[in-house]
């Protein structure tokens, strides 16, 4: 089935699709000739998505899912995900009172918020990232798919599995991956809560940070970075994320610390996620 997703130019694929490679995760997703694949499950179905963009104003979605009933739920969460009902114009006249915003927003003036496809995926991936780079948490988060997630069978070449369900990781001792007892304790605990409150990573609930901060193993930056991609706070800033830091004292020519991050991020509210957006793709020219 082929569905197209319209949204408000200007969208900047090229940035998100190269956030979606440096963190496609073996066995689950890929990236091949301007396309991202992966599989996906749903009320425990499986099955896969490609996604490809499909002129100025449409992205098109190649769905193989056994369930039709489904498509408007897969359709929801891939708008989610792809950040296709953002007012790009409202946002960017807001930031753009900021001189620094201003000038990058106007290099790339369609960048996106990637979100996710499952809040405890993404919770998942943020407790793996913790203190470690992207790349390692990338080969941890191949190494729980393969261990713990379902098989699958499907056409598309290296898609073999299915991110694993939360009750599988509520009863799994993920020390084995190699983690810190405590990280895989959190793991868990995080699987958990979700059995527990099975809304706990429903996008626009309210009190949905002080719910995570609420979880052993869950701080101030895990919390935001979920809140921003999953929760869809586009307000989320994970203001102690190196990245972050690291990007706003580049282009600006001196030390930056959490804290000055933090008071400088007061102007962008409330769209401090999107100002942490382009924080972080102008990395890849300030490097």
């Amino acid at each position: 089935m082929r569905v197209l997703l319209a949204y408000q130019p200007p969208y900047d694929w090229a940035a998100m699709l190269g956030f979606l490679s440096a963190r496609a995760i073996t066995g689950m997703e890929t990236v091949v000739n301007g396309v991202y694949s992966r599989s996906i499950g749903l009320n425990g179905v499986h099955g896969t998505i490609s996604i490809k963009p499909a002129g100025a104003d449409a992205l098109e979605v190649t769905l193989d899912f056994p369930d039709p009933t489904a498509v408007p739920e897969i359709v929801a969460r891939l708008r989610r995900m792809f950040d296709l009902d953002a007012d790009l114009p409202s946002i960017h006249r807001h930031l753009a009172t900021d001189p620094l915003m201003a000038r990058l927003m106007a290099e790339r003036p369609g960048l996106r918020v990637p979100g996710a496809w499952d809040g405890l995926e993404l919770a998942i991936r943020a407790v793996l990232g913790q203190q470690i780079t992207v790349v390692a948490a990338i080969k941890l988060a191949g190494k729980l798919v393969a261990h713990y997630g379902a098989p699958l069978r499907s056409p598309l070449s290296g898609l073999t599995h299915v991110f694993p369900e939360a009750g599988v990781l509520a009863a799994a001792d993920l020390a084995r991956l190699g983690l810190p007892k405590s990280r895989g304790r959190t793991l868990s605990g995080v699987a958990q809560a979700l059995l527990d409150d099975p809304l706990l990573f429903e996008p626009g609930r309210e009190g949905g940070v002080a719910r995570l901060l609420a979880l052993h193993g869950i701080g101030d930056w895990t919390a935001q970075y979920i809140a921003l991609r999953q929760l869809r706070d586009m307000d989320g800033f994970p203001s102690g994320d190196v990245g972050l830091i690291n990007a706003l004292a580049a282009l600006e020519g001196g030390p930056v610390t959490a804290r000055e991050l933090l008071q400088r991020a007061q102007v962008w509210r409330p769209f401090r996620g999107y100002a942490a957006q382009v924080l972080w793709t102008s990395l890849s020219r300030v490097d």
